[in-house]
């Protein structure tokens, strides 16, 4: 498949099933991206992801169902999982080896030339910040930074498709930020990722789409905008600041047609109204023309964290 040209899915999972005796871990999951689609993945420990990245991966035969990877099968053996990257919670590798040496030997299992395997290595080391640790053993890293070199093996072949679990559980707060980049960065080139991770607040920055996953199945699946968007998706709340506080600002409000839910502490005003940017600016001109002095206005939407809490989602026991 020629990556540039095609439109076509770089990933399509269709009706994958997995059941262990009687637990149903990924039940009847159908997944779809394109490039530069990168899909946050998210739900509570039990709930199927991790089992659902390693079928996406070609790790775990799946009951029922298939996957494709450039329009070809992937399944265990299949010489299509050479475009996929994947990245376990805990990455696998080797504590005696030194960073470049393990990935390397990555190279070699790869088939790559020693020119590209020298090229590559150094170019993801320092794109995931290991430069300085090149001639270091593994086992003297620290957990964010066997992370980091996890991520380094899973982006050496330059894969089409890219997954990632749980890939920012160790990063500091600099490293966090810094991933962030790469993975807009790696979006941008046109890949396709799938990132399962627990860190909410983050993934609103570089996923393009989000899934809700819970006892196996996936609840709620859209664009971010979609999948954040509050109940009413036609009427958002407001916070609006003013300069100074208004002794008559309730009534003046309440002049406003359609103005609902005001709630007003001193100098601060939330209140709901109707959404989209061309009700936002007829609300803050009609507040204007009503002597009311404002200084801040900011329409407010659900985030992924408000989101997820009230999708019903509950702990796995």
């Amino acid at each position: 498949m020629d990556l540039q040209a095609s439109d076509s899915p770089l990933l399509e999972i269709t009706n994958a099933t997995v059941e262990f005796e009687k637990l149903v871990a990924v039940d009847g999951v159908s997944l779809s991206l394109r490039k530069g689609d990168l899909l946050g993945l998210i739900g509570p420990n039990g709930a199927g992801k991790t089992t659902l990245l390693r079928v996406a991966a070609g790790l775990q035969p799946t009951n029922s169902g298939e996957v494709r990877v450039l329009g070809e099968i992937a399944a265990p053996g299949e010489s299509v999982l050479r475009h996929i990257g994947f990245t376990p919670d805990v990455p696998a590798v080797y504590n005696e080896l030194t960073v470049k040496d393990f990935l390397r030997f990555i190279g070699y299992g790869y088939d790559l030339s020693e020119s590209d395997i020298y090229e590559r290595t150094f170019f993801w080391l320092e794109k995931v910040w290991l430069l300085e640790k090149a001639n270091q053993k593994i086992k003297g890293l620290s957990r964010g930074m066997k992370q980091r070199l996890g991520i380094a093996r899973a982006l050496l072949p330059n894969p089409a498709v890219i997954l990632l679990d749980e890939p920012a559980a160790g990063l500091d707060p600099a490293g966090r930020v810094q991933f962030r980049q790469l993975l807009v960065s790696l979006r941008e080139q046109g890949k396709a990722l799938i990132i399962s991770s627990h860190i909410l607040a983050d993934m609103a920055e570089y996923c393009t789409h989000i899934a809700i996953m819970s006892h196996g199945k996936i609840i709620r699946h859209g664009t971010v905008s979609e999948v954040s968007g509050e109940a009413d998706a036609l009427r958002c709340r407001y916070t609006i600041v003013l300069a100074s506080p208004v002794a008559d600002a309730s009534r003046k409000l309440a002049s406003i047609d359609d103005v609902s839910d005001v709630e007003i502490d001193r100098d601060r005003i939330t209140l709901t109204y109707h959404a989209d940017r061309l009700n936002a600016s007829r609300l803050l001109t009609e507040m204007i023309s009503l002597n009311l002095p404002v200084a801040s206005f900011i329409e407010n939407r659900a985030d992924l964290e408000e989101v997820y809490l009230k999708s019903g989602v509950k702990q796995v026991d």
